[in-house]
């Protein structure tokens, strides 16, 4: 089974509120990401929350899904991947795969996670294309969850996946690059400047 986590535990400084509440379409951005993660064929789906969780968790009453509380946020990415596989592995310990995403994608859809996991090869890290970069969402097999485990400070999974090149599979998917930190990028998001 592949599992997911939605890392959702950033300030948002840039921003000055939290992104996770940001409404687009009728629902926030973290609900948007989490409806997404239900459809797929992921399970099960763990949230991350660290800063401002008490305005955010309020929002994820009714969802099938486990909140992962990272109270060492501030310290950076790897604090609140090593959350989220932490609590993964304590629901299900013989996961055999995992999905990171973020909340601020709003163009990630089911069957882009779906399809991360059909390409999936042995011991397989698959990757997000976009903007001749890659990044999230990302699959990683079982093999890497300590390596994801031993990450520090703002560290990311990118470092992971520059570890292990060998084993990359890249999905295609040019919306990738759009993601929301400012307002600027709101704003354009709900203009429908971005299509």
């Amino acid at each position: 089974m592949t599992g997911i986590i939605i890392l959702a535990a950033g300030s948002s400084s840039r921003l000055g509120s939290p992104k996770q509440n940001l409404v687009y379409k009728g629902k926030t951005l973290l609900q948007r990401a989490v409806e997404t993660a239900e459809a797929s064929i992921c399970d099960p789906v763990i949230v991350v929350l660290g800063a401002n969780a008490d305005l955010i968790r309020p929002t994820l009453d009714g969802y099938q899904i486990t909140i992962a509380q990272n109270g060492d946020w501030q310290q950076g990415m790897a604090s609140s991947i090593q959350a989220g596989v932490k609590a993964l592995q304590n629901i299900d310990p013989g996961i055999q795969s995992v999905i990171l995403m973020l909340c601020d994608q709003p163009f990630v859809d089911t069957s882009l996670l779906n399809l991360l996991i059909m390409a999936q090869g042995k011991d397989g890290i698959v990757v997000s294309g976009y903007n001749d970069a890659i990044g999230p969402p990302v699959l990683f097999d079982k093999v890497y969850l300590d390596d994801l485990l031993a990450l520090t400070g703002a560290e990311g999974a990118k470092k992971v996946i520059q570890h292990y090149p060998h084993a990359i599979v890249e999905i295609t998917f040019p919306q990738g690059s759009i993601d929301i930190d400012t307002i600027a990028d709101y704003e354009k998001l709900n203009s429908n400047l971005i299509i």
